[in-house]
């Protein structure tokens, strides 16, 4: 028998839930491309899956608990596969099992393996070791160095037109309010020339988009590829235009940025790099200068305005998005009056914004003065009016303009299709299939808090 007929007739069946990040979202990918060659084939549901694979988030309290409620959902249809003498295999991958893997392992036997987010390159392995049922089936130990190159050779299979791709990953930042530093490790870039190979593969593929991704996206230093005579690394900006080079790839976006890693490269990138696209998500957390402090932030609410200044001087229609914590430790209402006021100067195309969550292992979690769940829904119900309106407004803003739009779906009625603007909106527009996976230029007819409507203009030009 053939390699290949031994691996058509012993095909299984992998089913992954991502949840949280998107950085996440790209190491489900790359999970489920290391295990296809081993005759995993993916599955839409956990229901009769040989392995099922929960990809973890950590940082809200919620989260965690949400991983433990569906290890009991598996729990009948593992048995269920066993009473028909098959074998599922229970996988927790990601920040909670970095966080918990002793804990989950007490309160959940149903689970066989718990892989930390810097060791699943490893998952072949380990799972031939749960099926000889000999070795350990707890590995959560910092190996991103390995983990990259191990991934180093691009064996990326993507479905559409855009891609994410993991530039860094850790955090040293240190906000006393977040579990990264301790689930992800601390900061590391990968090299440029990996990064290179595997975005020359994505667009050799079809991909016309790509979203650079780490905790801490904008603290890049990469090293840089063999006979470069410019330096030893590269910073974010040096490896946008790096890849903005490369055919095929007419959009670049990264996420998610901290504003004491905005530098002077990367503002000028933003006014030069035409395949840069004009939409940063830059967190602030809080607008209070104490609050900021006791958050370990390290800038001020002024130091952030400022560097938004920078940032619309030279791209003046740039979206802007963050995030937002209400009702961290010792939070008045003076100090959730100062968030409201940077909101109000600022004006957001998009955000993201929370209840203060409180992480086991974090300086937050000890902190007094912890603030009433009542007062932080309230607060929270209060800041995103604010932040709906303003989305609301930018959208609005739209209607008469022309943009152009990368095509990447089939809408959900009769001849619409579905794609995004430069400033990472939905857009609907009527047109033929044809367009899927091409950028056409539209003019936006109408807008809602969460999507354009447009029509086709058909002949016209288009910049990327």
């Amino acid at each position: 028998m053939t390699a290949k007929q031994t691996e058509t007739t012993t095909r299984k069946r992998l089913f992954i839930r991502t949840y949280g990040c998107q950085m996440n979202v790209y190491d489900s990918e790359r999970m489920r491309d290391l295990l296809v060659p081993l005759g995993y084939e993916p599955a839409d549901a956990p229901d009769g899956a040989d392995l099922v694979i929960l990809n973890t988030c950590h940082i809200r309290e919620k989260a965690a608990e949400k991983v433990y409620s569906e290890l009991g959902r598996l729990k009948p249809l593992k048995a269920e596969k066993e009473a028909a003498g098959g074998r599922m295999t229970v996988t927790v991958a990601g920040c909670v099992a970095q966080a918990e893997g002793a804990e989950i392992q007490r309160r959940a036997p149903v689970v066989d393996l718990v892989v930390g987010p810097q060791t699943y390159h490893r998952l072949p392995e380990l799972i031939a070791r749960v099926h000889r049922d000999r070795g350990e089936a707890l590995e959560t130990e910092f190996e991103v160095e390995e983990k990259f190159d191990a991934l180093a050779v691009p064996k990326r299979h993507v479905e559409g037109y855009s891609a994410f791709v993991t530039v860094q990953e850790g955090c040293d930042k240190f906000c006393s309010f977040c579990v990264v530093p301790y689930t992800r490790g601390a900061e590391y870039s990968r090299p440029a020339a990996q990064i290179t190979a595997e975005v020359r593969a994505l667009a050799a593929q079809g991909v016309r988009e790509i979203t650079l991704l780490g905790q801490n996206v904008n603290a890049y230093s990469g090293e840089a590829p063999a006979g470069d005579e410019a330096s030893g690394r590269w910073g974010l900006a040096r490896l946008i235009r790096h890849l903005a080079m490369i055919g095929g790839i007419d959009r670049i976006r990264f996420t998610t940025s901290h504003p004491n890693d905005m530098d002077d490269d990367l503002i000028t990138a933003f006014g030069e790099e035409e395949k840069l696209m004009p939409y940063l998500h830059l967190p602030v957390q809080a607008g209070s200068d104490r609050i900021l402090k006791a958050m370990n932030r390290k800038h001020t609410a002024a130091e952030y305005t400022a560097l938004i200044e920078r940032l619309r001087t030279v791209r003046p229609d740039i979206a802007l998005s963050g995030d937002f914590i209400v009702g961290f430790p010792g939070e008045q209402e003076s100090d959730f009056a100062a968030t409201l006021k940077l909101v109000e100067e600022t004006g957001y195309a998009s955000a993201f914004s929370f209840k203060y969550s409180r992480r086991p292992g974090t300086p937050g979690a000890a902190m007094g003065a912890q603030v009433d769940e009542a007062v932080m829904a309230e607060r929270l119900a209060r800041l995103q009016a604010l932040l709906d309106s303003q989305q609301q407004g930018f959208n609005a803003s739209m209607v008469g303009k022309r943009l152009p739009v990368l095509f990447e779906r089939e809408g959900r009625n009769a001849g619409q299709l579905g794609g995004r603007s430069p400033y990472l909106q939905a857009v609907h527009c009527d047109g033929p299939k044809e367009l899927i996976g091409q950028i056409a230029m539209v003019e936006v007819l109408s807008a809602s808090k969460n999507a354009l409507g447009a029509r086709l203009l058909r002949g016209e030009s288009c910049a990327a």
